[in-house]
């Protein structure tokens, strides 16, 4: 059973690199690819949290769990306008840089919470029930590629060099597996920890995606930009929709 849990953990770790790998092969994006992928991943993060995240928080820490979610907010609204108020949206020191290097390393550590947490859901699953653990597994693996997609295509467009972008897809692809061995390890995990985690994790993703991704979607004169945001929220939606549909047949 454990090689079976972490051969498919790795599965769902190689989708998220596979996704990475999509954009950084590329030698050179067009400005505009760069914000349609931009506004795929914003409508992604934001869906992650309304959907997710919050839903998620609120039933392992209840009212409480908002404190948290402003932490995780407030936190890296200090850092990035407080501290380093010179790095917003990169234009002191590139102009054709799109956000901020600190909106990347947010958006990774984010997208490094949820994938860890994914792994660990997958492995609960196959130890519970191993049917329905396939299920579960099946429906985190649709969104793996758009998450790593994701996060490579934000080191990019913060001016990150290509060999971090795929690093940084490859380190969520690490987390997930993080995720799926730790609960060999972590039985005994309280429930709140998971709550906080993912009330702090919501916080930084709103962040991201509301306060650094959107606004520059905004200064597009393209049309269609918006409306892949929506493209974007849709894909983790489908996913979500897919998951709940096999658990109710497994069930």
């Amino acid at each position: 059973m454990t090689m079976t849990v972490l051969l498919l953990g790795l599965v769902a770790a190689l989708a998220e690199i596979v996704g990475g790998a999509l954009v950084v092969l590329r030698k050179r994006w067009p400005q505009r690819v760069q914000e349609y992928l931009i506004a795929l991943s914003a409508g992604f993060l934001l869906a992650l949290v309304f959907m997710e995240l919050i839903p998620e928080s609120l039933r392992a820490l209840g009212a409480g769990a908002g404190l948290f979610m402003l932490a995780g907010y407030s936190v890296l609204h200090f850092f990035e306008h407080t501290i380093v108020g010179h790095l917003h949206f990169g234009e002191e020191t590139h102009r054709e840089v799109m956000i901020s290097r600190m909106a990347s390393l947010s958006t990774f550590a984010g997208l490094f919470v949820h994938a860890f947490f994914d792994g660990f859901t997958i492995s609960a699953g196959l130890q519970f029930n191993f049917a329905l653990g396939i299920l579960i597994f099946a429906a985190i693996l649709l969104h793996k590629i758009p998450e790593g997609l994701t996060i490579a295509s934000v080191m990019l467009a913060a001016d990150r060099p290509r060999r971090m972008a795929f690093l940084a897809s490859g380190a969520i692809g690490v987390a997930t597996m993080l995720g799926v061995a730790s609960i060999v390890f972590l039985n005994g995990v309280s429930q709140s920890v998971i709550g906080y985690a993912f009330a702090f994790s919501a916080g930084i993703a709103t962040y991201v995606g509301a306060s650094d991704l959107i606004p520059e979607i905004n200064h597009s004169r393209n049309r269609l930009i918006p409306l892949l945001v929506f493209g974007g929220m849709l894909l983790l939606y489908v996913g979500k929709r897919v998951m709940e549909a096999f658990l109710e047949n497994g069930a």
